[in-house]
């Protein structure tokens, strides 16, 4: 976790692959500790072909009952159904957008939004942009994307900078985080 929250949470990301892992894992994340799914990331990373769109929106039904028995990943057939059907949307939107990544950094004009809290406490579950986000990702059919959810992804991928304003990664991302995108 600490190397998690040191090197990874926070940074800015714009690469679409990344987009999707980050959605994939959150959604998987529903009702779950982070930790649960961090432990569990590589082994997403191996049966979810790379978190490569392409190849996850083509799985069908023998891959999904192969999934449902691989313990290295939360078993649960809705999520695992989403992922595969969120692949599908995930492209049409990169269609659309010419990247998943323009389409959801449209959400906060393109920057990070820089937020100043002072304790754990003060963090949000969910914004205004996180209810939008999650309202128009719904009307284009994807699921397990609410806006609890969402707002874990943009904080994760560094659309907003929650750090407490004492951690050294606030000062960081804040000065200089459009040399550190992933």
């Amino acid at each position: 976790m600490q190397r998690y929250h040191d090197r990874e949470w926070g940074v800015p990301v714009r690469k679409d692959r990344k987009h999707f892992e980050f959605l994939v894992l959150e959604s998987a994340q529903a009702g779950l500790s982070w930790r649960t799914v961090l432990n569990k990331r590589e082994n997403y990373r191996k049966v979810f072909a790379g978190f490569d769109p392409v190849k996850v929106a083509k799985f069908g039904k023998s891959k999904i009952k192969a999934l449902l028995q691989n313990a290295g990943i939360i078993r649960n057939r809705l999520k695992i159904e989403a992922a595969i059907h969120n692949a599908r949307r995930f492209l049409e939107i990169q269609k659309e957008f010419g990247t998943f990544s323009h389409y959801i950094w449209g959400f906060t004009g393109g920057r990070t939004k820089v937020n100043r809290w002072k304790t754990l406490k003060e963090l949000p579950a969910k914004t205004a942009e996180s209810d939008q986000l999650s309202q128009d990702l719904k009307k284009r059919g994807f699921k397990f994307v609410g806006s609890t959810v969402l707002y874990s992804h943009m904080q994760a991928v560094g659309m907003v900078n929650d750090h407490v304003t004492t951690c050294f990664r606030h000062r960081e991302l804040s000065e200089n985080n459009k040399s550190r995108l992933r």
